[in-house]
């Protein structure tokens, strides 16, 4: 892994992706049939939004991850794709929609995730707290994940979307301490530790759960530092992925990390006590998050 880049906006070509990434696109008519329910209920999906690689194998699977409180985010990370724009006013019904989606998809397992809304008070989450409990009215017996900003930190809006009781709670590091300035926008390394922990002290039996990019230009040992501090702070699943650069005026990438070199680092975070860990090029935070099963006593 490099230890000297450092990721900086490119307008230059995007290199050629390895063919580990050549993969046969799944069947169309499942694809559209997710696409149709999708725009039937105007939701937003951060498979789109975020421009996903591997939205066709899951749309053609019938599993999305619903984006909600709009497709416009307060803030612009180096990385992300998601569009920054004013956002518009939450929509009164959108719980019901995302709901109402779960229904018709006959989802076990749903993962919903939001854009960053700095613009207000709860950073969102109230409303994060509206769509968990109208999914759960719907369907009483699915697996809630949700996947959720910083709300900078702030206690009361954490313990809001708790409150709801999902029985997984994702925030997302990123990257490694020394990348994160040049990699996201608002958010802190620290910061993003603190959310998680804070998460893990007042709802200890909900599962924590994080993810790492890579590829930015990281180093193994600031990697492993990385995955240290989330199971320091009682971190229970991981995901690791590698980093691709969603348009020209995004992150560069620094490097593609072969296979061999994630299945390792999924051993390294295993022997550090992790629950369950997804390591490769295509994993995503919320790809084939139902993997991960729930302990029958849980």
């Amino acid at each position: 892994m490099s230890a000297v880049a450092e990721p900086t906006p490119s307008t230059q070509k995007r290199p050629r992706l390895p063919e580990w990434f050549r993969l046969q696109l799944p069947t169309a008519s499942a694809y559209f049939a997710t696409r149709n329910l999708i725009d039937d209920l105007n939701l937003h999906t951060v498979c789109e939004s975020a421009r996903c690689p591997n939205h066709w194998e899951c749309w053609s699977k019938g599993t999305a991850t619903f984006m909600i409180a709009g497709d416009r985010c307060t803030r612009a990370c180096g990385f992300c794709a998601v569009d920054t724009r004013k956002p518009m006013a939450l929509e009164a019904d959108e719980p019901e929609r995302v709901a109402e989606a779960t229904r018709r998809m006959k989802l076990k397992h749903v993962v919903i995730t939001a854009v960053a809304r700095d613009d207000l008070a709860d950073g969102g989450a109230a409303h994060f707290q509206k769509v968990i409990e109208r999914v759960r009215a719907v369907n009483p017996e699915i697996i809630i994940e949700v996947l959720t900003p910083d709300f900078l930190d702030d206690d009361a809006a954490i313990d809001t979307v708790l409150a709801a009781r999902p029985e997984i709670f994702n925030h997302n590091l990123e990257t490694i301490r020394r990348l994160t300035p040049e990699v996201r926008s608002v958010a802190t390394y620290k910061r993003s530790l603190s959310v998680l922990n804070k998460v893990k002290q007042r709802a200890p039996k909900i599962f924590t759960k994080s993810g790492l990019m890579l590829g930015l230009g990281e180093t193994e040992a600031e990697l492993h530092e990385a995955i240290a501090d989330l199971r320091a702070v009682g971190c229970d699943l991981l995901t690791l992925g590698q980093y691709l650069q969603p348009t020209k005026k995004h992150l560069p990438v620094v490097e593609f990390i072969h296979p061999d070199q994630f299945a390792a680092h999924k051993k390294t975070a295993e022997a550090m006590g992790f629950t369950h860990v997804a390591s490769g090029p295509l994993v995503r935070s919320s790809y084939h998050a139902d993997d991960f099963v729930l302990p029958a006593a849980h």
